[in-house]
């Protein structure tokens, strides 16, 4: 098992202390007027707690890792029993000795022998009983330790997954905005230039501050406006974009990074018609300080069966990132509505 320094030392001072109880608890029912009889009966009090002591780090440091975790369940048993009998009849033989240290033998073991053997059975179903402890205080730890172990796994493989994600999230937007941008070229060289710069601004986000786990609500929504500006550029007259944008009330909100630009980036690509009139509407909140909202409307244009640009890998991206991220505490969905398509995405940020 594998356990850090300041866990092992915790788990040591837990063990000290819990024998040390066992083993000062006589002193405090130790008269002062009868101090060597209290303390042969206190050394005699000692033969049990050291029995308890033998059975339990025998196990708890040695068969229940070796044999009972090793799958060897049988092995284990037999080992206790014979353990187990050992140490019983020694207790037997150590009690009788201190009880009437001057009698013989012979006398000692023709006397009350059937409550002998009582007695001796009491002790050992005692140890039975602390070898059971030994099993459940081993297992616990046991227990935790491969608990911590796949919290860890489970959070360095959420990381990976994530840090891939976001990966196949830059890529795809900057293909996607040079596309644009290669189209903006054959229009007009005074927008394809301006064009450059608002890509410019984009990627200096894109390329630091992406690499932190949360930034502020206002980095990201100036990163939506450059991105909405470029879109612009190229939209031709029969395009209506409307934004409603209000942080005002926790603009330094932190959440994950380009978590709202696949929508956006949906609605541009999918919801504007060269000639059809269409239409993109962005509607950006924050309320109750820490809830987020995000709508996005746009014309549904429905694809040509042959067209199989789709929405790419943005949105299931999304998903994924939002479960990862925002376990239990996002709503996000897509949908045709009255000849709209329609995508909203709400989450607590905090």
């Amino acid at each position: 098992m594998i356990f850090t320094t300041d866990k092992k030392r915790i788990h040591m001072f837990i063990h000290i202390i819990a024998w040390m109880i066992m083993f000062v608890f006589p002193f405090f029912f130790i008269r002062k007027e009868n101090i060597d009889g209290s303390i042969i009966g206190y050394l005699r009090f000692c033969i049990v707690p050291c029995a308890f002591l033998i059975i339990f780090y025998i196990n708890y440091l040695y068969l229940i890792e070796e044999y009972l975790f090793g799958k060897k369940i049988r092995t284990f048993i037999v080992y206790n029993i014979i353990l187990i009998v050992s140490i019983g009849i020694i207790m037997h033989f150590l009690h009788e000795a201190m009880l009437f240290p001057h009698k013989s033998h012979m006398v000692m073991y023709q006397k009350k022998l059937l409550m002998d053997i009582l007695f001796t059975l009491r002790d050992m179903l005692t140890l039975f009983f602390t070898v059971a402890i030994s099993v459940a205080i081993k297992g616990s730890y046991y227990w935790y330790n491969a608990e911590a172990q796949r919290q860890e796994l489970e959070r360095q493989r959420s990381e990976a997954e994530l840090k891939n994600l976001k990966s196949q999230l830059n890529p795809h937007f900057l293909f996607n905005t040079l596309n644009n941008i290669y189209a903006l070229i054959a229009i007009s060289q005074e927008k394809s230039q301006q064009a450059v710069l608002e890509l410019s601004k984009m990627l200096r986000y894109v390329l630091y501050d992406d690499n932190q786990k949360n930034v502020p609500l206002q980095k990201e929504v100036d990163f939506i406006n450059n991105y909405i500006s470029l879109m612009k550029l190229r939209l031709p007259e029969n395009v209506t974009v409307k934004e409603d944008i209000d942080i005002s009330r926790n603009p330094q909100i932190e959440l994950a990074p380009l978590l709202f630009i696949s929508l956006i980036e949906n609605a541009f690509k999918h919801g504007v018609g060269s000639q059809d009139e269409s239409f993109v509407n962005i509607r950006l909140k924050v309320e109750d300080n820490n809830l987020i909202i995000c709508e996005i409307e746009n014309s549904y244009m429905p694809k040509d069966k042959e067209d199989k640009s789709g929405s790419g890998i943005g949105l299931e991206n999304l998903r994924r990132r939002l479960e990862l991220l925002y376990p239990n505490r996002h709503s996000f969905t897509v949908g045709v509505e009255n000849d709209k398509y329609m995508a909203k995405l709400t989450l607590y940020a905090s």
